[in-house]
């Protein structure tokens, strides 16, 4: 078994072993993940932190050692939580909120031998309820962009596990898995701050996430992050007059 981590802003993940084949995830700065299938262009790997699987060109991670990987999974993640930010080994490089900060401490983190500068904003990632508003709207008006998970593209399901992730807790990557997760609420009236209201199409299927905000507003990725009205039916869209999404259920996450 091999072992990378993401030396890079942020990484496409792919379905297929191409660069014409669709993004399905990204691998932010820092995250670290094991290799499955390691081929010349491409290698499938699967992220540490949701068990997320898919392809990732070679010229886009470092092999990392084995002891390395098993730190990092024991260590309480410490995470950037400005917007965009810079870190530094030989030159600047671009970093966005919840990028990792491998094995950080004194201002410097740390891939294989190299030591990285960061002289930014971090958090070691705690359970703290008040704070995932504070989270969710960093990401307000970000641009929808399906398998995205920063503040330049993010889609429904990236932005909550992002939301909730930046407070120490790890959701799975779909929205279908993210419903399977937490206390089930009957009500919207039930809901507080915080959890998360999931909705599904016409087959039943779970294809949608928010976030619930205080006097019944979600905040959710649908053409951008946005913020609307929720109630028993679903999201109500205030700009054209209809419910965008039918509620499936509410849960409660922490």
């Amino acid at each position: 078994m091999q072992y990378g981590i993401s030396n890079l802003s942020i990484v496409p993940i792919r379905n297929e072993a191409t660069d014409q084949s669709e993004m399905v995830n990204q691998i932010l700065f820092g995250e670290h993940f094991k290799v499955l299938n390691l081929k010349k262009k491409w290698s499938k790997i699967r992220l540490a932190h949701d068990r997320y699987e898919g392809w990732i060109c070679n010229k886009q991670w470092l092999k990392i050692s084995e002891e390395d990987y098993k730190q990092l999974d024991k260590d309480i993640s410490t995470m950037t939580t400005d917007v965009l930010d810079i870190i530094t080994k030989d030159h600047h490089q671009p970093i966005v909120i919840g990028s990792i900060l491998p094995f950080y401490k004194s201002g410097h983190a740390r891939i294989n031998n190299e030591m990285y500068q960061f002289d930014g904003l971090t958090t070691p990632g705690f359970v703290n309820k008040e704070k995932l508003i504070e989270n969710a709207f960093i990401y307000l008006n970000a641009p929808y962009l399906w398998g995205g998970r920063s503040p330049l593209g993010i889609d429904c399901s990236g932005l909550t596990q992002m939301i909730y992730r930046l407070q120490g807790i790890d959701l799975p990557r779909d929205a279908y898995q993210q419903a399977k997760v937490g206390t089930t609420l009957s009500f919207v009236d039930e809901s507080e701050p915080g959890d998360l209201a999931f909705f599904d199409n016409q087959e039943g299927e779970v294809t949608h996430v928010g976030m619930i905000l205080e006097d019944n507003y979600i905040i959710h990725a649908s053409g951008k992050v946005r913020i609307d009205r929720i109630d028993q039916q679903g999201i109500f869209n205030a700009e054209i007059g209809n419910h965008t999404h039918k509620l499936r259920l509410i849960k409660s996450i922490c």
